[in-house]
Order: C-alpha cells, then structure tokens, then sequence
C-alpha cells in the first residue's frame, strides 16, 4: 500500500468511503475519490483529503476523463454499485434489470478497459472488484443485481487472465451484509464498511484471486457448497419475507 496511487468509484460514502479512508491509513500516496456528481461530495469525503474526482461510472466520457486524470494510478477499485430492488421476471419496472447490468457489470468493465493502460504504465498494480454473496448464488430476492455481479465475477476471472502478463492483479470481493444506504432496508448485523475495506486492501495485497470479507460470505459459501438445492431455495422462499434479516 505504501506509495500507491488509488482510484475508488462510488466513493461518496459506505464501502466506497471506507476504501478511501483505509487506503490512506495504511500508506497510500494519493487517492482519487470518483463520485457521480461533484456538487453533493459529503463532508465525510472531504475529511478525508482525498482529490475528488468527477465519473459516473456509465458515463463513457467520464470514464475516460478520469483515466487521463489519474494517470498515476496504480490501483483502481471497482466500488460503485446499484441494486434496484426489484423482482426481475415479475418486476414493477422493466428497465431495473438494465441499469443495475449498466452499473455491476459494463461499468467495471468500462473502467478497467479505461485504467488498465494506466496501471501497466505505471509498472502494474492491482484491480480490485466489490462485489456481493448474490454472485454465488442465484439469490431470487435481489431480482437483477445478482446476475449482474455474477457478470462481474467473471469479469473478474477473465480479466485477470488477460491483465496478468502487465503485471496487474485483479481481486474479486465477496462481500455480505454491510452497514451502507443500500443495506438499510434489512435488519439485524451488518458489517462495518471500514472492516469490508480492511479485508478487501488485504486480499489485494495477498493477490487473491477471490476472497470473502466476512462471516455471512464464509457461511453462504459453505452452505452452497454443502447443499446448492436447499440453499437457493431458502434464498428464493425469501421473495415473500415480511421483512429481511441477517439473523439465522
């Protein structure tokens, strides 16, 4: 981490947040915060010294202004996400499927066509993707955002096969429940973002191909590989929960 040069998207607040502050924290030279839109920074941003960036993550002129911009990058940390919360056969809004795609999947890989050049200039690095326990498993409740982090996983695993030959590591998170704006609708514990950062900063440094941050991903893991039938289905029978929870 000493001397890194780091891009963060989707840094505004949550996990996003937690990366920049950690990142800084353990030695980082410079961090690049990207938010989609540079007039709602949040005081908690700014607190953290980071140079704000502007990039909407599918916008491609924004990707590419970024890329030129951080043109001393050395890491880059595909963080932005959307979960639209809706079903995704029988769903209120047809679109939603499209734009959690557009966010979790052509997104990064926008981003990372955009900034790998940049890294491998730089003398290689790292690419790190956040992503969710809904990229392991089919999981009926998060409607369209579970396809297209299972996208985003492979992205990942393919990416890292092409970049490896630059010197460029490519990390993919398997993240559980957090503490963030698009968690707030479930009950019970929620990891703190900072922890999801810490163990994410770490598997990069590790050159883990994939890791799972914490105790939720370890479990669905587990049961997956235990009994993949039973486990979809209890995700599924989740479609008609009053409310959701963390708790067992």
């Amino acid at each position: 981490m000493a001397g890194a040069t780091i891009v963060v998207t989707g840094a505004n607040r949550g996990i996003g947040l937690a990366f920049v502050t950690e990142a800084l924290a353990r030695g980082a030279a410079k961090v690049y915060a990207g938010v989609r839109d540079t007039t709602t920074v949040t005081d908690e941003l700014r607190a953290t010294g980071a140079e704000i960036v502007q990039l909407e993550v599918t916008d491609a002129a924004d990707v590419a202004a970024a890329a030129h911009t951080c043109s001393d990058a050395t890491v880059l940390i595909n963080n932005a996400g959307l979960h639209a919360q809706d079903r995704l056969v029988k769903c209120s809004d047809d679109e939603a499927a499209r734009r959690e795609m557009e966010v979790n999947y052509f997104a990064p890989l926008a981003t990372t066509r955009a900034f790998a050049p940049v890294i491998a200039a730089n003398g290689g690095g790292s690419i790190v993707n956040v992503l969710s326990v809904a990229a392991i498993a089919p999981t009926a409740f998060m409607g369209g955002y579970s396809p297209a982090k299972a996208a985003a996983l492979y992205l990942g695993g393919i990416a890292r096969a092409e970049l490896e030959p630059d010197g460029i590591t490519v990390t993919s998170l398997i993240v559980g429940s957090v503490d963030t704006q698009m968690a707030a609708h479930v009950d019970g514990h929620k990891e703190d973002p900072r922890d999801i950062a810490v163990a994410g900063l770490k598997a990069m440094q590790r050159g883990d191909w994939t890791a799972d941050t914490d105790t939720m991903a370890f479990q669905s893991r587990a049961r997956m590989a235990l009994d993949p039938v039973r486990y979809e289905r209890g995700l599924g029978k989740l479609l008609f929960a009053d409310a959701l929870s963390t708790k067992a």
